[in-house]
């Protein structure tokens, strides 16, 4: 029988951007390891959003398999996680790496994958948004039908990674699932977070037991536009000429995320991550452990 007061900690980063983005965050969990290893306190189970890990603009394999290796247990993506193109060769072979669910029948990967978490199964959706995004299939018929799967399969809990441009479709969203699928007593959707935006919003709460936030921020380059350089951004939005976006490679970096904690019945706590790393310090610091790659 499950223990009703067992509770999981879960740490939810935004979309992780480029080296910087990174290095701040393997910078980042190795203190949490550290510091749960001399508290004696449970390491949390990790979620990460990693569309924008490589330059920016995708996931390659390189950088998959160096940040798997980091204390992250999950990665969600979005719209820009085929921008690599070698994700096409090890997608449908990453146990923990989960591409937007409402892509048409037929795509390479997987929208959701159920992990277990302190003996409790726990399922991660990914999904995109309509509003100002690209064409997509419908997230509330795919999400709805994935979540009515998962009930049948008995999974004890579910988080969702909404990948999103428009506040308004996250937070109406967010809310008919949380007073669809959870109740008083019970909740079975514990997190709902949104990303794309790479600004942290300041709305964490719970909602009938689940925990929500409209944009969870980034983790990259604090002195940047959203993670890129400040030049090659004015060029393009002052002018709407062509120019390419570079990534900021400015070493002050910032981690933004969210933590929760939860039950089987509910989610107890949510909690804003938003702190600065200077990466200049932490390679000094833990050199061999941080990857200096592009």
């Amino acid at each position: 029988m499950q223990n009703t007061d067992s509770t999981i900690k879960l740490l939810f980063l935004g979309d992780i951007t480029g080296r910087q983005g990174r290095t701040a965050v393997k910078s980042y969990l190795y203190s949490l390891k550290r510091e749960s290893e001399n508290n004696g306190t449970a390491y949390p189970f990790v979620i990460a959003n990693i569309e924008n890990a490589s330059h920016g603009f995708g996931l390659t394999k390189k950088n998959y398999e160096d940040l798997s290796s980091s204390g992250i247990d999950c990665f969600t993506s979005g719209n820009h996680i085929w921008d690599k193109k070698d994700i096409y060769e090890y997608i449908e072979d990453s146990p923990n790496l989960v591409r937007p669910i409402n892509y048409p029948l037929g795509t390479k990967g997987s929208g959701c994958k159920v992990f277990e978490a302190s003996g409790q199964r726990l399922a991660v959706i990914n999904v995109l948004g309509r509003v100002f995004m690209p064409p997509i299939d419908s997230p509330w018929t795919v999400v709805i039908n994935e979540i009515e799967k998962l009930k049948a399969e008995s999974v004890d809990h579910v988080i969702i990674d909404f990948h999103a441009e428009a506040t308004a479709e996250k937070i109406c969203f967010a809310k008919y699932l949380a007073h669809t699928y959870n109740t008083e007593n019970h909740a079975l959707i514990k997190g709902f977070f949104g990303t794309h935006t790479h600004v942290q919003t300041a709305d964490e709460s719970i909602y009938n037991g689940m925990g929500y936030i409209t944009d969870a921020g980034f983790c990259g380059a604090k002195d940047s536009v959203i993670g890129m350089e400040f030049e090659t951004s004015l060029k393009r939005l002052s002018t709407s000429l062509p120019e390419r976006y570079e990534i900021s490679e400015n070493p002050l970096a910032q981690i933004n995320g969210v933590v929760i904690e939860f039950n089987l019945n509910k989610t107890t706590h949510i909690e804003r991550i938003n702190i600065t790393i200077n990466n200049k310090e932490s390679e000094e610091t833990n050199g061999g452990n941080l990857d200096r790659s592009t």
